[in-house]
C-alpha cells in the first residue's frame, strides 16, 4: 500500500470542512500511515485455511414459530383510542 501524503491528508480534511493545524496534519499523516502498515502486516498472513464468515461468532436468528391465535376484540381495543370511525383509529391528517 502507498503511504499518504500530507497532501492528501489535507485534502480530506477539506472535503469534510475540517480546519487542521499543522500539528494536527502532520499527526493525522503519522497516524494513517501507521494504521496502512499494520494492514500491510495483517495481508502477510496465510489465510488459505480460513474459511470465510460474516461474524466472528456463530450467529443465528432466534425467532419463535410465528403461530395464528385470536386477537382482542375491536370494540375493546377501540374502547380506550381518542378517535375512532368505522371500526378503525382515527389520526389527525399528515398532509393537506
Amino acid at each position: 500500500m502507498s503511504a499518504i501524503t500530507r497532501k492528501e491528508v489535507e485534502h480530506v480534511a477539506n472535503l469534510a470542512r475540517l480546519q487542521l493545524t499543522e500539528e494536527e496534519a502532520e499527526r493525522y499523516t503519522k497516524d494513517l500511515n501507521a494504521i496502512l502498515e499494520f494492514a500491510a502486516k495483517l495481508n502477510e498472513l496465510d489465510t488459505s485455511n480460513v474459511p470465510p464468515t460474516s461474524h466472528a461468532t456463530d450467529v443465528k436468528n432466534v425467532m419463535r414459530d410465528d403461530v395464528n391465535r385470536p386477537s382482542l376484540p375491536r370494540e375493546e381495543v377501540l374502547k380506550n383510542a381518542p378517535d375512532h370511525e368505522e371500526g378503525q383509529f382515527k389520526v389527525p391528517a399528515v398532509f393537506e
